[in-house]
């Protein structure tokens, strides 16, 4: 059984306040998402420990219950 796209974004969005978080099911089967998340916070950091702040906030969820995330993360762009 997967999880709901709503609760892969509650869960990030919890973790990550300030975070805007765009979910996409790839295949159609809950299990295989894509997530673009775009947080202040990742301003200078490398992109692995901005994917460590994103899993964390999965709680450990990653490979259990959400099979796969396809993550892409970045920083907002200042205009």
């Amino acid at each position: 059984m997967g999880m709901a796209a709503t609760e892969i974004e509650a869960l990030i969005v919890a973790g990550i306040p300030d975070a805007q978080v765009e979910i996409t099911d790839l295949a159609g089967d809950g299990d295989h998402y894509a997530a673009r998340v775009v947080a202040p916070m990742f301003k200078g950091m490398p992109r692995v420990r901005q994917h460590q702040a994103v899993y964390a906030a999965l709680g450990g969820r990653m490979g259990g219950v959400l099979h796969a995330l396809q993550l892409t993360t970045e920083a907002p762009v200042e205009e």
